[in-house]
């Protein structure tokens, strides 16, 4: 697609692609689970949401929302994320996807707005992840929570549609390649790296592509 256009358009698309995919899910002995939300919205900007410079920022197309975490967390701090968080007693990962996007970012959406899954992803640091994709649409607002973020984004889908992406660098730790997805002059690590590119693979260009078996950076595995 040579336009990702915030629209029913695209709305329709995305959900066509995740109605065929058949997600796989992890149970493993030990993990904890958590969700993400991987929330598709314009890209207008609103009060609160820094912009940086990206690779080929399309201003009036759809975009992806992401965060960096709060230098004041014990886990994780200021590393790229998807609004997400550990799964409640109870919950499913739609219902953990919709909560923490609201705790995090401030938006408030409805079961309707949920399009799809995605692959669970599970991590170094003992966590399985349910990815959850997330219309948000047009014409809305985000505030960050400071306690969890310090700062949210409004990423063009066109910057993960980049052709150096994925960059897969091999580490001593591993006998798999970290990936990772560049984003302006920096780069996002797995696992969210991870879910994004299986979003650009299933959900935008239509492939059957699992992302499971990619590692993590050394440093994000605590």
């Amino acid at each position: 697609m040579d336009q990702l256009i915030c629209n029913e358009n695209l709305l329709h698309h995305i959900r066509s692609n995740l109605e065929r995919f058949d997600i796989r899910t992890h149970d493993k002995e030990g993990y904890r689970h958590a969700a993400v939300a991987i929330t598709v919205v314009d890209t207008q900007s609103d009060p609160g949401v820094y912009e940086i410079p990206f690779h080929e920022a399309w201003t009036t197309h759809a975009a992806l929302i992401l965060t960096k975490r709060a230098t004041t967390l014990r886990k994780h701090a200021d590393q790229w994320a998807l609004p997400g968080g550990r799964m409640d007693t109870g919950e499913r990962p739609e219902d953990t996807a919709l909560r923490e996007l609201e705790e995090e970012v401030g938006l408030k959406l409805g079961e309707d707005r949920i399009i799809g899954r995605l692959d669970d992803y599970s991590t170094r640091s003992g966590f399985t992840i349910s990815p959850v994709v997330v219309w948000g649409g047009t014409g809305i607002t985000l505030t960050a929570n400071p306690e969890e973020v310090a700062s949210i984004h409004r990423i063009p889908l066109a910057e993960f549609m980049r052709q150096d992406a994925p960059i897969l660098e091999p580490i001593p730790e591993s006998d798999h390649p970290a990936l990772m997805m560049p984003v302006g002059n920096n780069f996002i690590a797995a696992p969210t790296a991870a879910m994004i590119y299986q979003f650009r693979e299933v959900a935008i260009l239509g492939k059957n592509k699992r992302v499971d078996h990619y590692d993590q950076p050394h440093f994000a595995w605590s």
